[in-house]
């Protein structure tokens, strides 16, 4: 009995650990939905206009404040200096939090608190970018 229970265990593991990594990847099509939020201020076409905030199109992986003729917050151009990268980690901790990364930059979004909008937003902006 105690073998059968082991094995149906260890069985269900290795389902269990590719469920929570397939959550935390996210819906690229729910995340396109959650980007309205983000609308107000940002586009996301490539070679789209900046707005308030700057064009998001291929921002996973792009330097931070290295849009050409966008003004940046002081708080932001530091972070472009010490060679900040919006990595997905990164992007999650600003999005979920932007005052915890630049606490003296200029966007006032609160911040994305909900983790399963929060890894579809990011599973769209990895889709926002040239192949």
């Amino acid at each position: 009995m105690r073998n059968v229970f082991l094995a149906a265990v260890f069985g269900l593991a290795p389902s269990l650990f590719a469920t929570a990594h397939a959550q935390d990847a996210g819906d690229a099509e729910a995340g396109r939905r959650v980007f309205n939020q983000c609308r107000a201020c940002h586009t996301i076409d490539q070679g789209g206009r900046n707005g308030v905030g700057p064009n998001l199109y291929g921002i996973v992986g792009r330097p931070a404040a290295s849009i050409e003729g966008f003004r940046y917050s002081a708080n932001m151009r530091e972070l472009g200096a010490a060679s900040h990268v919006w990595t997905v980690d990164n992007l999650r901790a600003y999005i979920a939090d932007p005052k915890a990364v630049a606490p003296r930059g200029i966007m006032s979004y609160p911040g994305l608190r909900n983790p399963t909008q929060l890894n579809d937003l990011l599973a769209f902006l990895q889709t926002q970018r040239a192949p």
